[in-house]
């Protein structure tokens, strides 16, 4: 067994097989009681609470059948709640966007120091024996357990690090790396395909039934009373006796069960899931919290607010100490260099089984010698800070050299040429889009200059795919992109022709590019490939510093079919490419969004209200989200219906109406006390709009980043553009970016 270092306090410390400690279950649920006299009886809780310190959840937090009951209607959990507020608390008071490196810095120190302490007190409760082959997940979900409990960031670092250092002491790292996507609640890299879980709720109600023999009515009617079909599934095993004891569920056991589950198609491919979905829940423990968690990952979200990043920051303190064989002090200086090693790796190499064998191997000091940009391995692109004038621009620029790119309306494109000659090409949200470009796959080698084309070549370009009309050689709307298939494209039967606009390279011949100048990177881009007309052709540029000659290569974008312009800085290091940043080293201007906040947000379609008059038939207006990346959830932020041509209004019918839902999903933040906050109809969150607004505001109606004001933000006069089927509901705006807007909003007001 893992040790159970991150879940309750110990009762005694006892000798296991795998160097571990036991304390009591976290659910002792008698058979016959009620679901509300467990609720209101057990709050959700561990009846024996954690004595890490005050800042955990007291037994006054325990929440009543009512409060359960309202947050079965989706606002936000009081744990997550609790957290986020902490976290807004720790943030610097500012607008995010203007925090000063040295002020970044200072933070991550502080917080090096304070995590160091509640690592070794969290160290200091645990006493190691012998070691054993298998890790059994109740002790994983023990360790979900505590985190969904906790408020502090810190602390729930603390407790996945002294976890993960556990596993790197006494097991091997490719069982780390599956513990880490088990905690993530996902399978493997973003860039691998059919790793996706998100089973619908209709199957996994029928696997409860069927393993747990209770009628689906039964089941469904709990769900409607707490709205989390996870404790659903955790009280029907609590009443559930077996006859003979299963084998434990392993960590292992786990995840390759719900990688078969992922990765099921065709013929009976549902009975198949039902199938290997009840062998794990016939193997939960009564007395745990397995089947649980089992669920969420099936229904792929944990919501227990451990974010990603946290990981990583947990992932880096457990090397550190692993490594920390003399057991010296540890300063904050070394982790936070250790957090910021880790954090440049995933940002080449996203890919924690790559990441982990070489820390395990050489060090986590040592790491990005061996994790460099790959070929066939996405990265996550840079994106762009928006920004509403071009005097701000000069501003931010001053004295600095930098260059402006026309910012094409299409579809982000990275183009991967591989050593052995084959072509990838991925999203921004790393999906393998090759099928979708069978056209360009078979011309990217075409852009290798003629005394290139012998010999073996390798590259990564960083572009931007645009739909073109090869008659008039011009750019078409992104609306004419949007209907070309997706999948199974044959080049014979593509109408809508493309042209690649590159305007970064950032990988050429065994050479990673990233860690020098956008000059030195467009110089080499410039001497080793060719345009091709119609097909591939470098990002229109002007480099100038002359406001008048600025406002000019905007109009002119304009008039060239462009968004507007990207600003970008030339040299120095702050002119390097950054993985997944969104940066204020780019500026992005939209001509269009000049008047309004600067740029359009992303938002995800979470329900809808029922067309009357005309609209009759079709669905009258929506019920967008922004996304909150530190608990998963998704924020109401406005209500909209305009921007939609009547065709817009048929065919996003037939596109959601299959993604219709009974109930709000348990990770929809809204308001339920109000009528006008809740739609005639909820969806899976499976759609992004792109959405123009006037400006922001506060609101007692709509939720995004409501941790942080005590209102939401919500956009005023909010206007559909489009449909961005290039990103995932996870990359839309993020709550904290609208928070971003909203303050440089009040900023420049």
């Amino acid at each position: 067994m893992v040790l159970r270092h991150c879940i309750n306090q110990l009762t005694r410390p006892t000798k296991l097989s795998f160097k571990y400690c036991i304390l009591k279950p976290i659910f002792l649920m008698p058979q016959q009681q009620s679901l509300a006299r467990f609720f209101s009886a057990s709050g959700n809780l561990p009846k024996t609470k954690p004595s890490v310190d005050k800042a955990d959840i007291s037994e006054s937090d325990k929440p009543s059948i009512s409060e359960i009951k309202r947050k079965a209607s989706s606002t936000i959990p009081e744990n997550v709640e609790k957290k986020l507020k902490v976290e807004a608390t720790e943030a610097v008071d500012s607008d995010p966007s203007e925090v000063s490196e040295e002020d970044t810095k200072a933070q991550e120190l502080s917080d090096a120091s304070k995590l160091i302490k509640l690592s070794e007190k969290e160290q200091e409760k645990h006493t190691c024996t012998e070691a054993s082959s298998k890790i059994h997940y109740s002790e994983l979900t023990e360790l979900f357990e505590k985190i969904e409990q906790e408020s502090s960031r810190l602390k729930i670092t603390a407790f996945i690090s002294q976890f993960y250092y556990q596993i790197l002491e006494h097991a091997t790292s490719d069982k780390l790396v599956k513990i880490i996507y088990l905690c993530i609640n996902r399978l493997g890299p973003d860039y691998e395909p059919d790793l996706e879980l998100g089973l619908g709720e209709t199957l996994l109600i029928k696997a409860i039934s069927e393993c747990y023999g209770r009628p689906p009515s039964k089941i469904k009617k709990d769900y409607q009373e707490v709205g989390d079909l996870g404790i659903v599934a955790q009280k029907s095993r609590s009443g559930q006796p077996t006859m003979f004891k299963p084998t434990r569920l392993d960590i292992v056991t786990v995840f390759e069960n719900l990688t078969k589950i992922a990765k099921s198609t065709g013929k009976d491919s549902q009975s198949k899931k039902i199938s290997t979905i009840n062998k794990m829940l016939t193997a939960c423990e009564m007395k745990s919290n397995e089947a649980k968690f089992l669920i969420r990952s099936l229904e792929g979200k944990l919501r227990i607010g451990l974010a990603e990043k946290t990981v990583l920051i947990g992932l880096a303190q457990a090397f550190v100490n692993y490594e920390n064989k003399s057991n010296k002090k540890i300063s904050p200086e070394k982790l936070a260099q250790a957090e910021d090693i880790i954090r440049e790796a995933f940002s080449r190499i996203p890919n924690y089984e790559i990441i982990i064998s070489n820390a395990y191997e050489h060090g986590i000091f040592n790491l990005l010698d061996y994790c460099i940009l790959t070929p066939g391995i996405p990265l996550k692109p840079m994106l762009a800070k928006p920004t509403k004038s071009v005097s701000e621009i000069l501003d931010r620029f001053q004295g600095e050299e930098f260059t402006c790119e026309y910012k094409y309306d299409g579809e982000r494109a990275q183009v991967h040429l591989l050593p052995t000659g084959e072509v990838r090409i991925y999203s921004r949200n790393s999906e393998d889009m090759s099928q979708r470009y069978p056209d360009l796959i078979s011309i990217i080698k075409d852009f290798l200059k003629t005394q290139e084309i012998s010999g073996k070549h390798s590259m990564v370009l960083d572009c931007e795919a645009v739909a073109w009309d090869r008659e008039t050689n011009k750019i078409l709307p992104f609306q004419v992109l949007s209907t070309r298939k997706r999948k199974d494209v044959e080049e014979k039967d593509i109408k809508v022709h493309i042209c690649l606009f590159a305007f970064d390279l950032l990988y050429y011949n065994d050479k990673p590019l990233i860690t020098t100048s956008l000059a030195e990177r467009r110089k080499v881009m410039f001497e080793n490939l060719r345009p091709i007309e119609g097909k591939f052709q470098f990002a229109t540029f002007k480099n100038t510093t002359n406001l008048d000659e600025l406002q000019h290569f905007l109009d002119q974008s304009v008039k060239d079919s462009c968004e507007g312009l990207m600003v970008k800085m030339m040299n120095g290091t702050d002119s390097y490419y950054e993985p997944s940043k969104r940066s204020r080293n780019w500026l992005k201007l939209k001509k269009d969004y000049l008047a309004g906040v600067g740029d359009s947000l992303d938002l995800v379609v979470i329900g809808a209200y029922i067309g009357k008059g005309k609209r009759t038939g079709s669905y009258g207006g929506f019920l967008l989200a922004s996304y909150n990346q530190d608990s998963g959830e998704y924020e109401t932020t406005c209500k909209i219906g305009t921007g939609f041509s009547d065709e817009d209004l048929v065919s996003i019918h037939a596109r959601l109406k299959p993604t219709e839902i009974q109930r709000p999903k348990p990770y929809y933040v809204y308001d339920t006390t109000n009528s006008n906050a809740v739609p005639d109809v909820w969806f899976e969150p499976t759609t992004i709009f792109e959405v123009l607004t006037a400006d922001l505001s506060l609101s007692p109606i709509y939720k995004a980043a409501h941790q942080q004001y005590g209102k939401g933000i919500s956009l005023r006069f909010p206007r559909f553009l489009r449909i961005r089927d290039d990103k995932g509901t996870e990359d839309a705006t993020s709550s904290t970016e609208v928070s971003e807007f909203y303050e440089r909003q009040a900023n420049l007001n």
